[in-house]
């Protein structure tokens, strides 16, 4: 049985990072890992429980007994916490506020990290597309696929507010610079490590994006990617 096939995404707030991720991976057959999801559903564990997020003590204490589970299927995406289904409740603002103070505790990342690996080894799939910010870093360094995701900021926050049916671009684009000032305290997804490809979709549509994505998977590996379609 040889490993599972790693596309390792990363990107800025408002990049397109998961949409784009969940569509190559429906394209190729493969699974599909939204790290940010675990460290939402942490967030959400945290708030449940009346923790102060941005204390690191609560935080371990809390991950100490949690119990996660990310469904890897691009097309039946959910997650849950013990018997919870959390896969709406973690895109909830409260969480999205808090998530930067569980993401930031050092040992809860090694710990998460470690999940995000027996995941991916463990799929019955071909590959795994897996999205996030310390993908190509620290998660995956070693995917034969890397690719940072971005766009020009004000182009993100006109997305962004598009999904959240939105007038106030600037409000939006405030919180995304909030949003990724705060996590690049904790680890670089801004700049491209070496040999990490560059996809820009500052001029492109979601379908050409994609396309681009899917053209860089295929450049960079010569077998074990099917046709798509």
């Amino acid at each position: 049985m040889t490993d599972p096939l790693v596309v390792a995404i990363d990107g800025p707030a408002g990049s397109g990072k998961s949409s784009v991720s969940k569509e190559v991976a429906r394209r190729l057959g493969f699974g599909y890992l939204d790290t940010g999801a675990a460290y939402r559903a942490l967030a959400w564990h945290a708030l449940e429980h009346g923790a102060d997020t941005s204390d690191a003590t609560a935080v371990l204490e809390l991950a100490g007994d949690f119990d996660v589970e990310i469904s890897l299927d691009p097309e039946h995406y959910r997650v849950r916490v013990g018997l919870v289904d959390v896969t709406a409740a973690i895109r909830e603002q409260r969480v999205t506020d808090a998530v930067s103070g569980v993401a930031r505790v050092a040992p809860v990342r090694r710990s998460i990290t470690a999940l995000f690996r027996r995941l991916i080894v463990g799929t019955t799939r071909p590959g795994v597309v897996v999205e996030g910010r310390d993908i190509t870093t620290v998660v995956a360094p070693d995917a034969p696929v890397r690719i940072l995701l971005t766009a020009d900021p004000g182009v993100r926050a006109a997305r962004r507010s598009a999904e959240l049916d939105t007038d106030d671009t600037a409000a939006v684009a405030a919180a995304l610079e909030r949003r990724d000032s705060s996590d690049s305290t904790v680890v670089d997804f801004l700049t491209a490590a070496p040999g990490v490809t560059v996809v820009d979709s500052t001029d492109l549509d979601f379908a050409q994006t994609v396309d681009a994505v899917l053209g860089v998977v295929r450049s960079l590996v010569e077998t074990g990617v099917p046709d798509v379609r």
